[in-house]
């Protein structure tokens, strides 16, 4: 029997994982209050859903790709939601980063129905989930992962199974805390080499050479070398301030993950106020 696949979210990261599922063999459901990623995927082999409803009414396996917690909550809550259609035995992924209480909660709910649910953060950019070499960082039963494991393995190189629900999303968190300070300090060596007149390519290659800066932080520098004139355009300027507000709110989870944990993360603290520096948006009330 041929797994059924259904897929919410088509944004920057979701429609590239999304598209390799047609493409993998699985019948291939898929929704996004946008229509225009939803036609692409349509044309790649897949079906459109009217609703979160009707897409987990035909999916076994439903991947949750939306950019924060009251967004994943929307989806799968309420008369339209995935949990209103999603049968018995059906697995939720979700790959939002996301509270690990969010997860819980969720899979609270949905065992009444007899569903699964994951916390299966994505980690990689999506550089890499449209290549299909993603990670997925995932928390939540091992029998449900199995059975989603197919449907992972359609975009990603490596599953880690993290333990226990809530799991996946506190080590996405953990990570992204690395991630954001790895690009600060890639950001400020950057400058220092352009105002003092250093070719960046020599930093770069001295970075690289010492393991200090990885292929991640290269593709982050790409948007610090990018002339004023334009980064000051429109679309440059919405795409940068789309990154922003994710890495605000992934280190704004982060530190409240350390707060309820006891931990002071100085570091994070500081960095997660200096993100529309890092990404060169235009924003006077946050620079």
């Amino acid at each position: 029997m041929t797994l059924r696949a259904g897929f919410i979210g088509l944004g920057n990261i979701g429609k590239p994982l999304a598209s390799h599922l047609a493409p993998s063999g699985f019948d291939t459901t898929v929704y996004d209050i946008a229509e225009e990623p939803v036609r692409e995927l349509v044309a790649g082999g897949a079906k459109a859903a009217c609703s979160p409803r009707e897409l987990a009414e035909n999916a076994d396996v439903i991947g949750i790709c939306v950019p924060e917690d009251r967004h994943v909550l929307a989806v799968m809550n309420g008369e339209d939601g995935v949990l209103a259609g999603a049968r018995a035995g059906s697995v939720v992924a979700i790959h939002s980063t996301i509270l690990p209480a969010t997860a819980i909660e969720l899979a609270e709910q949905a065992a009444a129905s007899g569903v699964s649910v994951l916390d299966a953060c994505v980690t990689g950019g999506d550089q890499r989930a449209a290549e299909g070499v993603v990670t997925y960082l995932v928390g939540g039963d091992a029998e449900a992962l199995e059975k989603a494991r197919p449907f992972l393995d359609a975009s990603s190189e490596t599953v880690i199974h993290a333990g226990e629900l809530g799991n996946g999303a506190k080590l996405k968190l953990c990570i992204n805390v690395v991630t954001y300070i790895q690009f600060a300090a890639a950001y400020e060596g950057c400058k220092l080499a352009m105002a003092t007149g250093l070719p960046t390519e020599v930093f770069e290659a001295a970075g690289r050479a010492n393991g200090q800066i990885t292929e991640l932080q290269l593709r982050y520098l790409t948007g610090v070398k990018i002339p004023k004139e334009a980064r000051a355009s429109e679309a440059y300027q919405n795409l940068v301030r789309g990154h922003m507000l994710t890495a605000e709110k992934d280190l704004a989870w982060a530190l409240k993950l350390a707060r309820e944990s006891g931990l002071n993360l100085p570091v994070s603290g500081l960095i997660s106020q200096t993100m529309a520096r890092l990404y060169g948006v235009e924003d006077d009330e946050r620079r």
